[in-house]
């Protein structure tokens, strides 16, 4: 069986999750119907023809509503995050919440 050298290893872009320490591969960050059923979707879709795990909210945050726990924790057993902005992206409390967590992990 042929081996791998450490160079080759680590320039291979593989987003399998053989490390135990993220469950997701990528996180999908998003607000809005605008971008849910069509962009946000579609992406979702592709990485997941991939074989790349990716989380993606299936509730509907409603406005002014507070971001669950379990949100933030799906913020923080995800390898990398995708914010995904729209032209009817509210900024409200949760939502700068939500960013501010991406950006802090």
């Amino acid at each position: 069986m042929p081996s791998m050298s450490t160079e080759e290893a680590s320039s291979s872009s593989s987003f399998s999750s053989t490390t135990p320490r993220w469950k997701y591969d990528v996180f999908l960050s998003f607000r809005g119907e605008d971008t849910r059923n069509t962009f946000t979707d579609h992406l979702y879709e592709a990485l997941k023809k991939k074989g790349i795990i990716t989380f993606r909210d299936e509730e509907k945050l409603e406005t002014g509503k507070s971001v669950s726990l379990e949100l933030f924790k799906a913020i923080e057993d995800s390898m990398i995050a995708v914010v995904i902005f729209s032209k009817t992206m509210h900024f409200l409390h949760g939502a700068w919440m939500n960013l501010e967590r991406l950006l802090s992990t």
